[in-house]
């Protein structure tokens, strides 16, 4: 638990000579409550220096109960590694049974306190407290990131100490609560990753990795951390679909408390006796989830050398991480691709500076055929269409002299917004549409573009598809739902079950939001292994252009630069290739550090590859 606090009422921290000695800057802070009656809740501090490591006072002799409750929270937001100083304001027993990694509850503001005593002078030796605030999201015990509402109510209880006549408190929650602000100070998010356990990249047969975000503890030793999350396994809703080539039971060899780089920048794992046996192969894998991680954390990891007791595994670099596992940001495309004014499909090199766009090759890039929307695959080497009435889908190679041919798939949507939404591609090459037909609306899958689709279950869904978007590692699909005058971006596990001779049973299940603060989706895409830049509309807002985590969170960092009118907009996962939307203006196209730029004024639908 913790308390985001302004800088007038800070005053539970001290400047300590021994901390410093230490090499450690601390910092005063402390939010003051009254023995009695019902108190405001803190205000949010501004955000501070991410290098400036704060740590918490123990309680002072004689304290009042105000000064245990309020140095309590304020040393949950501290950088102490074990709470070691939080702990000192319970009592034993209290300190046994209280597990600060359980949880951690942020709230909008820091935690405001209601005393359940009509007098607290008048109590001798016990007072009791309600912590109150509203709820903004929940880490659970896995790391994972969940966004959460409503109010929080927990009660906390002291009492004072027969012999010593120190007040402690003897009974709390589990887990920790603080501010929104504090927990933006206190923790960050990092993908850890792991392989899908059903898709593989391509023709090529490699493994995909998969992004699985989680929250750390910023300043306490967050590379050791991560490390041990990784051992740990995915969280609970990634772990159906992925696989970790970590055996059973691995942990860091005992004894083993930090890991640190050397000046090569390799990182030396010692792991338990139940990694000793592992094959070259499998060792590769294990330490490329180790690269992908830690490439997420620190620039200062390069190498990772698995050992086990006095037994090197193996050891591997980035550059043959790389050929063990595709990772969707590490797979540039070659090219940017939009309808133009001919109603062809043209493309332009992804990462250049052109604005004279080619018509791609085969009868897409003739312009026969009206086109509304269009996808190309993750090898660019075919690509799906759909008709400009939203009728009829096509799917054709992108090669000189190809045909268009018969429509892979028809809608029966009596109008033009009932019909096919815009197609995407995932991994295995499978095409993913959403026919929105208001008669019998349905997300369809089309193995490698052809054959009769296959309906796609996803008893959770509540709403009628608008847009598609299928992650690079083929295990997590985006969608726009549309309820009544809401449209929410949802994100969904795709999981696959087949028997012998007959085709795939495929659902997408657990259903989550990544924008509870949006009341509209205008467009959405994947722009990094588990982040989407998303075009919408906060309630009473107007129309803005935001990055958001597929937990839900939002990551550090800017925003894109405003743009106004966009109706569509993509991305790749790889962020060095500039975003591009079609908006009021045309094709635009926004490069790192620079302001939004058009393109080609008579141009819509731009899709990178995907």
């Amino acid at each position: 638990m913790g308390a985001d606090r302004p800088e007038n009422v800070r005053r539970g921290y001290a400047r300590v000579g021994a901390y410093v000695a230490c090499g450690a800057v601390l910092l005063t802070g402390c939010a003051s409550m009254p023995d009695s009656g019902d108190l405001r809740g803190v205000d949010s501090t501004p955000r501070q220096d991410t290098q400036v490591r704060v740590f918490a006072m123990p309680p002072q002799d004689n304290a009042q109960p105000a000064d245990i409750l309020s140095g309590f929270l304020e040393a949950l937001t501290s950088d102490d590694p074990l709470y070691s100083t939080a702990r000192q304001y319970l009592t034993a027993a209290a300190s046994k049974t209280w597990r600060p990694d359980r949880s951690v509850t942020v709230l909008a503001d820091g935690p405001g306190t209601v005393s359940d005593n009509r007098d607290a002078r008048d109590a001798a030796d016990d007072l009791s407290f309600h912590l109150t605030g509203t709820r903004v999201a929940r880490v659970d015990g896995q790391d994972a990131y969940a966004p959460a509402d409503g109010s929080y109510t927990e009660s906390l209880h002291l009492i004072r100490d027969g012999r010593t006549k120190q007040w402690r408190i003897d009974r709390l929650p589990q887990g920790v609560v603080m501010g929104k602000s504090d927990f933006q100070r206190n923790y960050m998010s990092v993908n850890k990753y792991f392989f899908a356990s059903n898709t593989a990249e391509g023709a090529s047969g490699q493994a995909a990795a998969v992004a699985d975000p989680v929250y750390v503890r910023r300043r306490v030793d967050p590379l050791t951390e991560m490390v041990r999350s990784v051992l740990g396994g995915p969280t609970r809703w990634l772990d159906p679909v992925v696989r970790t080539s970590f055996p059973t039971g691995t942990t860091l060899q005992k004894g083993v408390t930090s890991l640190a780089p050397d000046d090569q920048n390799k990182l030396t794992v010692p792991l338990n006796a139940n990694a000793a046996r592992v094959g070259a192969a499998k060792c590769a894998e294990m330490a490329t989830q180790l690269l992908f991680t830690l490439r997420d954390l620190t620039p200062a990891v390069d190498q990772v050398e698995l050992r086990s007791g006095k037994r090197n595994l193996c050891s591997l670099g980035e550059d043959r991480a790389d050929s063990v596992a595709a990772r969707g940001s590490e797979q540039p495309p070659d090219y940017l691709y939009f309808v133009d004014g001919k109603d062809r499909l043209v493309r332009l090199p992804s990462g250049g500076t052109g604005t004279r766009p080619d018509p791609v090759p085969g009868a897409l890039g003739e312009g026969d055929k009206p086109l509304r929307s269009v996808a190309v695959a993750r090898d660019e080497h075919s690509a799906a269409a759909v008709s400009a009435d939203g009728r009829d889908l096509y799917v054709t190679s992108l090669t000189s002299g190809e045909s268009l041919g018969d429509p892979a798939l028809v809608s029966h949507g009596a109008s033009d917004d009932d019909r096919l939404t815009a197609p995407s591609w995932d991994a295995r090459g499978d095409l993913w549409v959403a026919d929105r037909d208001t008669a019998h609306p349905r997300l369809l899958l089309l193995e490698h573009g052809t054959g009769d689709p296959i309906v796609v279950k996803a008893p959770q869904l509540d709403g009628r598809v608008q847009d598609v978007k299928v992650a690079a590692d083929g295990v997590r699909i985006a969608l726009v739902v549309v309820k009544g005058d809401k449209k929410s971006l949802l994100i969904g596990r795709i999981e696959r079950t087949a028997e012998a001779d007959e085709k795939p049973a495929v659902s997408v299940l657990e259903l989550r939001s990544a924008t509870p603060d949006f009341e509209d989706v205008t467009t959405m895409s994947w722009a990094g292994d588990s982040r989407l830049v998303v075009v919408g509309r906060e309630q009473g807002g107007v129309q803005t252009t935001r990055y958001v985590q597929v937990d839900g969170s939002t990551p550090e960092g800017p925003a894109p630069a405003a743009l106004s009118g966009v109706k569509e907009i993509t991305a790749t996962e790889d962020d060095r290739l500039p975003l591009v939307a079609y908006s009021e203006d045309g094709i635009v196209r926004l490069p790192s550090g620079a302001q939004w730029q058009k393109v080609v004024s008579d141009g819509t639908a731009p899709v990178y590859p995907g």
